[in-house]
């Protein structure tokens, strides 16, 4: 199952806006996003005032302060849920993930270093990462499933080799028998495949008991010898 190709389904004004400690603060009942995430954030990056307030910010997020943390949901929750959305392709998976990455930006706020870019794009290649992950998690899910699956439907025993074995087996006693005396090779085919006792197979042959006892030890013997069967 791949998460690019499951149906939307959650709405939009369930994208709430919480707190660490999971109060919300807010809730957006319009989320904005973009079909173009890509265009969206070369936007922002063009508003020179927005981004040293986003860098501020994002410093007092890292102090604890969730009025500021309040204020950096509304300027990034569209970018992020359109760039998660571009690698999901599916609605209400991408918000819930856009969701874990705010959280992890609060989390994660100390770390920001504004000496190795923007707080825009560190956020945003945040978004990209918890996506792409999302989607490796769900393939590896469904390919267990689907192992899981293989593995149901094995047989216990493979029928295909069992045949083969058991047919070889009977070409081996039939060229077998073939090597026995033709008194041995009736005295054995009335004993053991038509199941008569010694009595009746002396009686069939008109031998005599002790006789037909001995062509049977000898065949057997001689079996044993041609099949390879060890005392």
């Amino acid at each position: 199952m791949d998460v690019r190709d499951q149906s939307a389904a959650a709405p939009a004004s369930d994208y709430v806006r919480r707190c660490p400690d999971g109060r919300p603060t807010d809730v957006s009942t319009d989320v904005p996003t973009t079909e173009d995430p890509v265009n969206e954030v070369a936007q922002i990056g063009r508003h020179h005032s927005a981004e040293p307030d986003l860098q501020e910010l994002l410093r007092r997020v890292a102090l604890g302060d969730e009025q500021a943390f309040a204020s950096v949901y509304d300027a990034v929750v569209g970018p992020v849920l359109g760039v998660v959305r571009a690698v999901l392709r599916d609605r209400a998976q991408s918000e819930e993930v856009a969701q874990e990455v705010l959280v992890e930006v609060w989390r994660t706020a100390p770390r920001f270093r504004s000496d190795r870019g923007t707080a825009v794009n560190w956020i945003l290649t945040m978004a990209h990462q918890r996506a792409v992950d999302r989607v490796r998690s769900v393939e590896a899910a469904a390919a267990r499933d689907h192992k899981a699956a293989q593995l149901d439907r094995t047989p216990e025993y493979d029928d295909v080799t069992e045949q083969v074995e058991a047919r070889l087996e009977r070409e081996q006693v039939r060229r077998c028998l073939r090597t026995l005396t033709d008194i041995q090779r009736q005295a054995v085919d009335l004993a053991y495949y038509r199941g008569l006792t010694y009595r009746e197979v002396a009686e069939a042959l008109a031998l005599p008991l002790g006789t037909v006892k001995t062509r049977l030890r000898d065949g057997l013997i001689r079996l044993r010898d041609c099949l390879g069967v060890t005392a």
